[in-house]
């Protein structure tokens, strides 16, 4: 990248730090060194150089671990469009692992409000839920929280196999587009300890509405996916 003499200093340190992780100078895992001998080798002050920092870190490209020291963010093992509708279990079968599920819970119980309102729901009427850990090769990848309005389930509906996609599909239930929304959360008490996460790690949720052909919602599903896992990226075209 080429720079001009207005351009700010810690504009280029990140692209420096940026192509010491491209050309493996610096592995994904690895320790920064400390402030004052990286901002010695880099030639800038350590607030220029906590500036680059502190943006990298917004980018998932280092991490901080309170105590011990910055780190260069592991790659991602999978990677997703959030444009595309996916199954869990093709994108870690895709990347040549495999899946497995850990159930926590199955059966039929009340909604809360934004289920209400997701799924268009009656007046009492339940929702099917379940609460699972996906895995890939017995790793914890996401932990999903899936659920289906009771009225689209034949009596003594079961779960019988890892994708709900697919399983709905066996009803002649098909999912033809999902409305999605992405954020991050810190650290959540229960499912960071579930999900093998220290404080320091991260959560994507991912929060779907998945609607039929009939644009009826049948499924509202909020997946906590590790963010030292998977990445998702968007594809933006240009509007003309």
């Amino acid at each position: 990248m080429n720079f001009n003499y207005q351009t700010p200093r810690y504009l280029i340190v990140i692209e420096q730090i940026k192509e010491k992780i491209n050309n493996g100078e610096l592995e994904p895992g690895e320790r920064l060194p400390s402030e004052t001998a990286f901002s010695k080798e880099l030639g800038v002050s350590r607030n220029t150089l906590r500036e680059a920092l502190r943006i990298l870190e917004e980018e998932n490209i280092i991490v901080r671990k309170h105590g011990i020291g910055t780190f260069v963010n592991n790659k991602p093992v999978f990677t997703g469009g959030i444009e595309e509708l996916f199954s869990i279990t093709d994108m870690i079968e895709r990347e040549g692992k495999t899946s497995g599920t850990d159930i926590h819970f199955t059966g039929y119980v009340d909604p809360h409000s934004d289920d209400i309102e997701e799924l268009k729901l009656e007046e009492n009427e339940q929702v099917f839920l379940v609460k699972r850990v996906r895995t890939a090769d017995g790793v914890p990848l996401v932990y999903c929280i899936d659920k289906i309005p009771a009225n689209l389930l034949a009596k003594g509906y079961k779960l019988n196999q890892e994708s709900i996609i697919g399983s709905l599909e066996e009803m002649g239930i098909t999912i033809s587009y999902a409305e999605a929304q992405i954020k991050t959360i810190s650290y959540h008490n229960e499912i960071s300890e579930v999900m093998g996460c220290d404080k320091d790690t991260p959560l994507l949720i991912l929060r779907q509405i998945h609607y039929d052909q009939s644009n009826r919602p049948v499924l509202y599903s909020i997946n906590y996916f590790r963010s030292d896992q998977i990445s998702f990226n968007v594809l933006r075209k240009r509007v003309f």
